[in-house]
C-alpha cells in the first residue's frame, strides 16, 4: 500500500501543472484538491476511530513538505487544514461524528486569530466577527475560528480574555469572495470569512487554554503521545513543514533555471564559483533545516510517548528551533535570488513565482522570528516567558 507522500510524489507532475491554473483563479484546482484527498494525507493526524491513521507527526510533516515541494499552495493547505483533524480528535464525540462520520477526509478551515466576539446564550453562543486567512476555505465543511466570550449584554468582562475556538458547519458562516488579493501563495484562496449572531453550541467550542495546556488531550485521548504533544508543537510544524516544502520546490526550479543561465555579461551559471557556492550552501541549509524540525518533533514525541508532559521551556525551545529551521532557509535561498538576475524575475521561468511563495509563507506568525528569538533569550538568562509567546 503506498504512503500519503509516495501518492503526492507519484502526481509531482499533475501538481506543478495544476499551480499556474490555481493561482489564476485564486483557489486549488479540483483535480489538486481530488490528489490530496487520495492521498491520505488528510487522515495522517486524525484518530483512528473516526477513520483517521493516527500516525506520527513525521509522517504528516513528511507529507505536507512533499506537496508544497510540488505545488506550494496545495503544500500551504496541506499543512494548515491537515492539522486540524489533529485537534477536532480531542473535541466532543458528537462533532467528531457530524464532521467525520460520513467522510474521513472532510476539510475544516480556520483561523484562529481571536477576531470574532461570542454572547453567552441558553444552549452555547452567538459568535459575531470577520476573519482574515480562512486557508482552503472554498473546500472545506467547516470552519474553526478564533473568538473572545463576552458578557450577555455585550459588554467586556473584567480580567484576561476568555478565548475559545468555536467550530461552524458551512451553512452557518459567509465566505467573503474577492477578499485574497495577495502577492504569493494566491492558489490557497484564504478568504475572509464572516457571520453575525451565528448560533454555536457548547459542545462545539472549547477552551483555548485547554487546548494548549492538553487538557482536552489528556481527558479524551488518554495514553495517545500524538495528541499529548500540544498545539503549540503541532501547529507551528505544521507552517513549518508547508514553508519548508516551498523551499524545496524553490531550489529545485533554481537547478532547473542555472542549467541554462548565462548572463549579460557572458557569465555561465553552472560555471559560475559565486552562484554555485550559493546552491551549495542553498542544499545543505534545507537539508539542515528538514532534518531539524523532524528531530525536534520526534524527540518530543518520544517525551510524551513515555508519558512525560511538554514543558513551558520545552515548548519554548521547539519553538526556536522551528522558527530557525525556515529562518535558516529562507535566508540561505535569498542570495540566490538575486543570483538568478533580472531574468529571473520573469514569469516565463516559473522562478519568481516559487520565490514570492517563500516570502509569503515566511511572514505567518509562526515563522516570524523576533517573537520567539528574544523571548528565549530573556528566558535562558533567568527572564520570565512574555505572555502570548507560548499558545
Amino acid at each position: 500500500m503506498k504512503t500519503p507522500t509516495q501518492h503526492i510524489l507519484e502526481a509531482a507532475h499533475t501538481l506543478r501543472e495544476d499551480a499556474i491554473p490555481g493561482d489564476r483563479q485564486g483557489n486549488l484546482t479540483q483535480r489538486t484538491v481530488d490528489i490530496l484527498r487520495a492521498s491520505g494525507g488528510f487522515r495522517l493526524l486524525l484518530a483512528r476511530d473516526l477513520g483517521g491513521y493516527e500516525e506520527h507527526p513525521n509522517e504528516f510533516l513528511n507529507w505536507a513538505m512533499a506537496v508544497g515541494a510540488q505545488q506550494p499552495s496545495a503544500g500551504w493547505i496541506a499543512g494548515v487544514v491537515g492539522v486540524h483533524p489533529w485537534e477536532i480528535s480531542f473535541m466532543h464525540p458528537r462533532l467528531q461524528q457530524e464532521i467525520y462520520g460520513e467522510d474521513p477526509d472532510t476539510w475544516a478551515a480556520s483561523p484562529y486569530a481571536p477576531f470574532g466576539r461570542a454572547r453567552p446564550v441558553d444552549g452555547g453562543f452567538l459568535l459575531t466577527g470577520e476573519w482574515p486567512y480562512s486557508t482552503g476555505t472554498d473546500y472545506s465543511q467547516w470552519v474553526i475560528l478564533g473568538g473572545v466570550v463576552i458578557n450577555a449584554d455585550g459588554s467586556t468582562p473584567e480580567g484576561p480574555p476568555d478565548v475559545r475556538h468555536f467550530v461552524l458547519p458551512r451553512g452557518d458562516y459567509e465566505i467573503v469572495d474577492g477578499s485574497w488579493n495577495v502577492m504569493g501563495l494566491k492558489g490557497t484562496g484564504s478568504k475572509n470569512v464572516r457571520m453575525t449572531d451565528a448560533f454555536v453550541p457548547d459542545y462545539r467550542v472549547v477552551e483555548s487554554s485547554k487546548v494548549n495546556e492538553g487538557v482536552y488531550a489528556e481527558e479524551r485521548r488518554p495514553g495517545s503521545p500524538l495528541y499529548a504533544l500540544g498545539f503549540g508543537v503541532m501547529f507551528p510544524a505544521a507552517i513549518a513543514a508547508g514553508t519548508l516544502g516551498i523551499a524545496g520546490g524553490y531550489l529545485r526550479e533554481q537547478r532547473s533555471y542555472m542549467a541554462g543561465r548565462i548572463s549579460v555579461m557572458g557569465k555561465v551559471a553552472k560555471s559560475d564559483p559565486a552562484y554555485l557556492t550559493a546552491l551549495a550552501v542553498a542544499e545543505s541549509d534545507l537539508a539542515a533545516s528538514r532534518c531539524h524540525l523532524l528531530h525536534i518533533t520526534g524527540e518530543l514525541y518520544d517525551y510524551v510517548k513515555a508519558r512525560n508532559k511538554v514543558t513551558p521551556e520545552q515548548r519554548l525551545r521547539f519553538r526556536l528551533d522551528q522558527v530557525r529551521a525556515t529562518d535558516r532557509v529562507y535566508e540561505t535561498l535569498a542570495p540566490l535570488a538575486r543570483l538568478a538576475g533580472s531574468a529571473g524575475i520573469q514569469e516565463a521561468n516559473g522562478l519568481e513565482r516559487w520565490w514570492r511563495d517563500l516570502h509569503t509563507a515566511i511572514t505567518h506568525v509562526c515563522n516570524v522570528r523576533n517573537d520567539i528569538y528574544f523571548p528565549w533569550g530573556l528566558h535562558s538568562f533567568g527572564g520570565d516567558i512574555p505572555p502570548g509567546t507560548l499558545y
